[in-house]
């Protein structure tokens, strides 16, 4: 059989139509022969489901059987509808349309709206967050630049689900969806948006395909001159379909079923847009006459690569798990995917950059290389260990770290405190150059607790933070650096960083690397917190999350490499447990619901040191750190996942033991020593600190200092206060007359 994924740059066009039909395996001829409709084909990745639905439609046209101008192809992407479009001119199949939902709405809306509804269609708003901003502002509410996108996402969202202003609030209770601002703000400005495009004459992206729907609803004349010039349709990733591109497809239809749809339910990873499985995991029940055709041969990837993502699905749950495709490797064997263990963040980078060198020496080309994480502001650190390490490299579907807005705009920050030194008031109180950055930074939006959501806001924070943790690595690493000094070791990694443009590794989020194949992949960042991301509350948000992986773990032909760092910075404390989703898949590892432990064994690779051989400047070898067994709730028993409920050492809702009357004294003295160091509050201790401290009660040192969030440095500055109070003494804050006692 002829692979999916590789065939020659300019193929001969086939002669015949049964030519057409040469090559494909048994399900893909199946695929291509059914030409009636409705057909569902079920592709897992990597299965040629493109090359499938081509053929069909090319040997369609080429037996007569289909008229080409009566073919209508849609998918989501203009990079996927060109894609269709250059493969059915291989094959001999000219005068298809192949379009993005968007594109062929727009076509006929513009042909249709003289006769639908008269005069010019209205102007097309390609970006629509200038006419939010306003919006917004009418209703005397201010959005920054991240929060403004997130609003235009939710906009978008809400139009794509067919919600109006006035049910957005309910619709976002209904489906738990986590609101970047107060649902009922998101309403009003929502409606005032659309109150602005009416009074304007414009229409956005979304208006197209509903403007579309109420013509082809309202104008039955109008439905039948389009159904008569499109009578057979074909839709790709058809897991990807919102409510509102459904309803459209409907009505294109009218009540014939002449549909071949194709996708995969466990590649559902857009569902924060829109997109739902559920369509697909219907049509079955929609039409019960269907064909259904199930594409399981890989062509892609290796027999180890795809038992690691048969393997990971296996433990999957839902609607869409109870659907999952079990895929079968056409590639044969290959090498064995690496779980690579490391001791923190700079080592997991370097250790990849290494690693990735080598595959480059031993003739892997670097285009063929793809280094995927959860969140774009992973990035930075993976920038500069392969700037350091001299492998070129690009970034998709991202800004590189330093050229980001936020970026760019901390760095100004920063220099201009560097320049005033003691005379920003900003910096009074602030002890340390975490301090310091933390102080300057949270003038641009960074604050100790992230924002609710994923969306730009959160990728700005993301950045930020990054920024944080920098700085903190500065100042371990070279104790009684300054601020200036940070500012110009910014300087030098974003100088660093300005590569040339070559062919290079590509370093992807997952989300961006959906479509896209290479001979080796990294997969780094997989701990809990990061894969599933934090915010991913709900079961079905988890489930997503699991399919992510799955699609990272399936862009990879013959290498593949997952790894995670159990701390964040060199020195730190090794609290971090990698993914839940290897549970089971990872030398040494159980299932969940097994018996045993998930601490690594044998078969998982412990990575070197940062700095092994090529030792960084002021950056000492670490030794390696023994990894910590799961944290388990000391009530029920539960393993603890969530951050606030491990320092706790119990689950949130599982009883408490926590002496109240200490809990208010603790919180007292905490506010009065915080304003004496003119700091904020957590900066002493987090609630969830000081919660932990009246559950144990320590009457020493030693029992103080391992509870989380404590530490030795918080031991010597609050420790003798604290214990003080817990053995029930006064304790006096401050001097003189300003002195409080606690």
């Amino acid at each position: 059989m002829t692979a999916a994924t590789h065939s020659t740059l300019f193929p001969q066009v086939p002669e015949t139509a049964d030519a057409v039909l040469d090559g494909l395996d048994p399900e893909q001829r199946e695929v291509a022969l059914a030409l009636g409709g409705p057909v569902c084909v079920l592709a897992g990745a990597g299965t040629g489901k493109t090359r499938a639905i081509t053929h069909r439609i090319a040997y369609g046209v080429r037996s007569g059987i289909l008229q080409p101008s009566t073919v209508l192809a849609v998918t989501f992407t203009n990079r996927a509808a060109g894609e269709l479009r250059g493969r059915l001119r291989q094959l001999g199949a000219t005068g298809v349309q192949a379009r993005t939902f968007h594109s062929a709405a727009l076509r006929q809306l513009q042909y249709f709206w003289p006769k639908a509804v008269g005069g010019e269609l209205p102007r097309l708003v390609e970006r629509k967050v200038q006419l939010v901003a306003e919006a917004a502002a009418r209703c005397g509410i201010r959005l920054d630049r991240n929060e403004l996108r997130d609003t235009t996402s939710e906009i978008e969202w809400a139009k794509v689900t067919q919600t109006v202003p006035a049910d957005y609030p309910a619709a976002v209770a209904r489906s738990r969806r986590d609101a970047p601002r107060d649902p009922a703000e998101l309403s009003q400005i929502y409606s005032t948006y659309e109150q602005i495009k009416r009074e304007r004459s414009v229409i956005d992206f979304e208006d197209v395909l509903l403007l579309t729907v109420g013509i082809l609803q309202d104008r039955h004349d109008i439905a039948d001159h389009v159904r008569r010039q499109y009578q057979h349709f074909v839709v790709d990733e058809y897991q990807d379909v919102s409510p509102l591109q459904q309803r459209l497809l409907d009505l294109w239809l009218g009540d014939r079923d002449d549909l071949c749809v194709v996708g995969d339910a466990s590649q559902t990873i857009y569902s924060f847009t829109g997109a739902t499985p559920e369509h697909l995991l219907d049509f079955r029940t929609r039409h019960p006459r269907a064909t259904v055709v199930k594409l399981v041969r890989d062509y892609r990837s290796t027999s180890q690569v795809v038992h690691l993502a048969n393997g990971l699905l296996s433990q999957a749950r839902g609607r869409a798990a109870a659907h999952r495709l079990e895929l079968v490797s056409q590639r044969g064997k290959g090498p064995e995917p690496v779980f690579t263990e490391y001791a923190d963040e700079p080592a997991e980078a370097e250790g990849t950059a290494r690693r990735v060198r080598d595959l480059i020496a031993a003739g892997v080309p670097a285009g063929e290389i793809a280094v995927l994480y959860r969140v774009n502001s992973q990035s930075e650190v993976y920038e500069q260990a392969l700037a350091d390490a001299g492998v070129p490299y690009q970034l998709r579907g991202a800004e590189r770290f330093f050229d980001r807005a936020e970026v760019r705009e901390a760095g100004v920050v920063l220099r201009g405190a560097a320049r005033a030194g003691g005379n920003d008031p900003l910096l009074d109180g602030a002890d340390d150059l975490p301090a310091e950055v933390r102080a300057v930074l949270s003038t641009k939006g960074w604050s100790t607790t992230p924002p609710a959501g994923s969306g730009a806001v959160r990728d700005r924070w993301e950045s930020l933070a990054a920024l944080v943790r920098l700085a903190e690595d500065f100042e371990q690493a070279k104790p009684g650096a300054t601020l200036s000094d940070l500012v110009a070791e910014l300087d030098e990694r974003a100088a660093a960083q300005h590569a040339p443009t070559v062919q290079g590794v590509t370093l992807a989020s997952l989300h961006s690397a959906k479509g896209l194949e290479w001979d080796a992949a990294f997969l780094v960042g997989m701990t809990e917190g990061m894969m599933p991301i934090a915010y991913a509350k709900t079961d079905e948000q988890v489930e997503e999350e699991r399919r992510l992986l799955y699609v990272g773990i399936t862009r990879a032909r013959f290498h593949l490499s997952l790894s995670w760092a159990l701390a964040r910075s060199p020195g730190g404390r090794a609290s971090r447990r990698p993914t839940r989703f290897l549970n089971g898949l990872r030398p040494g590892s159980t299932a969940l619901g097994t018996r045993g432990g998930t601490g690594g064994g044998a078969g998982i690779d412990r990575g070197s040191a940062p700095g092994a051989g090529t030792a960084r400047p002021g950056i000492q070898p670490q030794t390696r750190t023994r990894r910590r067994g799961p944290v388990r709730c000391r009530v029920c028993g539960r393993t603890l996942t969530d951050a606030g409920e491990m320092k706790l050492m119990r689950c949130e809702d599982c009883p408490s033991e926590m002496d109240e009357a200490l809990y208010e004294r603790l919180r007292e003295w905490r506010a009065v020593r915080a304003k004496e160091i003119s700091q904020p509050t957590y900066c002493v201790f987090t609630d969830k600190t000081l919660m932990a401290i009246a559950e144990a009660v320590p009457g020493s040192e030693s029992e103080l200092v391992v509870i989380a969030g404590v530490g030795n440095r918080k031991l010597t500055r609050f420790g003798a206060d604290v214990l003080a109070i817990c053995a029930g003494q006064t304790v006096r804050v401050g001097s003189g007359e300003d002195g409080w006692d606690v």
